[in-house]
C-alpha cells in the first residue's frame, strides 16, 4: 500500500506531503489544488512507463507546470511579491510504501540548442527502503548521468552517461544487481486512473465491441461489456447483481453477443425490451463504467478516481460509494471529489485541500513542519 506521497514545485503545490490510507478521499473547493495532486500521481505513474518527459513536454514543459509563486512561499497575510530565485527550478515527486519508495527530481535542461526544448531533464532518481528517502536507506541512486547501487561492499556503478531523458526505471530495471528497480517500476505500473470516462453519444462504451476477455477497463471504456462479462465468469456475478440493484432497483444487466461482438443492455421494470447502450442515460452509463472499474478481474495496487460523481444523479451517489468501499477492501483507492455527499458516504481518510496565499496546503496545517516527514536528496 502507498503510505506517503510527496510533491514539490508543481503547479499550485510548493511543498506537500500526505499520508494515504486504504481509502483516501481528497476534497476541497474548486481551485484548491485537487487536480494538481491527481496529475502529480499520474506523472509518477508515467515514470513507471518511461514517459514522464513526454507527458511534461506535451503540456508545455517544466516552465508551464512548475510552482509559480515565491521560492519560499507566501506568509499568511502578506501580499505575493516577486523575488530573486536562489535555488534551482525543480519538480520533485516521491512515493513510498512501508518497504520501498521512489523519488524523482526534474529540472531545466542545461542550455543547449535543441528542437526538444520543452523536455525537462532528470536530475536525480532514488529508490529507497522504507517510507523516507534518507541517505542511509538509499538502494539505487542516479545523479545526472551516473547510476549506482548500494551493496554490502559499498557503492557499485550501474551505468555512466545516461541520457537526461532516460529513467533508471526504464533503462536498468532488468539489471542483475538492481532488483529494487523492477519492484519500483512494477509498483508504479500497477496504478489505474479513471478520469472523465466518456458517456457522450459517440462514446466507445456505447458501441458493440469484440467479445474477448478483458481483465481491466480501457481508459476510454470501450471494453465495458467484456470487463463485466469477465467479472461474471470469474465468480463475481452476485456482486454485480447487487451493484445493479442498488442503483436501479429491479433492473437486470444483459450482455448480448451477436456475431462475436457484445454490448451492454439493461432490463428495467415496466419496459418491454432491454435498453441498449446507445439508449442509456449518461449517468447510467457512467455508473456502469465505474462499476466495471471496481469489479475488474485485475486487482491493481492503486485505483485513482477523479470526480467520479460527474453525470450522476444524487440518488446514485450511495450506490457508487458502496462500490468504492467494496473495492477498497482489496485495492487501495484514492478518490478526488468536491462533492460533500460522496465524501461523507465514502468515509475513509480525508485530505481537505485549500489555497493559502495562492499555495495548495492541507486545511488545518500551520506550516511545513506540521506535515508528515520527508527528505528530498540534495542535488
Amino acid at each position: 500500500m502507498i503510505e506517503r506521497l510527496a510533491i514539490e514545485g508543481y503547479r499550485s503545490i510548493r511543498s506537500l506531503v500526505v499520508d494515504l490510507a486504504p481509502l483516501t478521499v481528497v476534497t476541497g473547493p474548486n481551485g484548491s489544488g485537487k487536480s494538481s495532486l491527481y496529475r502529480a500521481l499520474r506523472l509518477l505513474a508515467d515514470c513507471g512507463e518511461g514517459r514522464v518527459i513526454a507527458s511534461l513536454a506535451a503540456v508545455g514543459g517544466l516552465e508551464a507546470v512548475r510552482w509559480a509563486g515565491p521560492e519560499h512561499g507566501t506568509r499568511r497575510g502578506q501580499a505575493t511579491e516577486g523575488t530573486v530565485r536562489r535555488g534551482p527550478v525543480a519538480l520533485r515527486l516521491g512515493v513510498a510504501t512501508d518497504a520501498l519508495g521512489y523519488a524523482i527530481d526534474l529540472g531545466i535542461p542545461v542550455a543547449q540548442r535543441s528542437a526538444f526544448d520543452r523536455d525537462p531533464e532528470i536530475k536525480q532518481e532514488h529508490v529507497f527502503a522504507g517510507a523516507l528517502p534518507r541517505p542511509g536507506g538509499v538502494l539505487i541512486e542516479r545523479k545526472r548521468g551516473v547510476a549506482r547501487a548500494s551493496t554490502d561492499a559499498g557503492w557499485m556503478e550501474l551505468s555512466r552517461g545516461m541520457h537526461p531523458w532516460a529513467s533508471v526505471l526504464d533503462e536498468l530495471a532488468g539489471h542483475a544487481e538492481a532488483a529494487e528497480l523492477a519492484g519500483a517500476r512494477r509498483m508504479l505500473r500497477g496504478w489505474r486512473f479513471h478520469d472523465a470516462l466518456r458517456t457522450d453519444a459517440t462514446a466507445p462504451a456505447r458501441q458493440p465491441q469484440v467479445a474477448t476477455r478483458a481483465a481491466r477497463l480501457d481508459d476510454d471504456g470501450a471494453n465495458l461489456a467484456a470487463v463485466l462479462q469477465t467479472a461474471i465468469e470469474m465468480g463475481w456475478e452476485r456482486e454485480l447483481e447487487r451493484a445493479i440493484d442498488d442503483a436501479f432497483p429491479g433492473s437486470r444487466l444483459r450482455l448480448p453477443v451477436v456475431d462475436g461482438r457484445m454490448q451492454v443492455a439493461l432490463e428495467q421494470p415496466g419496459m418491454l425490451r432491454p435498453l441498449a447502450a446507445p439508449e442509456l442515460s449518461d449517468g447510467t452509463l457512467q455508473y456502469l463504467l465505474l462499476t466495471a472499474a471496481m469489479l475488474s478481474a485485475e486487482k491493481p495496487g492503486l485505483i485513482v478516481l477523479n470526480e467520479p460523481e460527474r453525470s450522476l444523479h444524487a440518488d446514485l451517489v450511495p450506490a457508487l460509494a458502496a462500490r468504492i468501499r467494496d473495492a477498497a477492501a482489496a485495492t487501495q483507492v484514492v478518490v478526488v471529489t468536491h462533492q460533500a455527499t460522496l465524501a461523507e458516504a465514502l468515509g475513509g481518510a480525508r485530505i481537505e485541500l485549500e489555497k493559502r496565499g495562492g499555495e495548495t496546503v492541507v486545511a488545518g496545517r500551520e506550516g511545513l513542519l506540521d506535515q508528515p516527514a520527508w527528505h528530498w536528496p540534495t542535488r
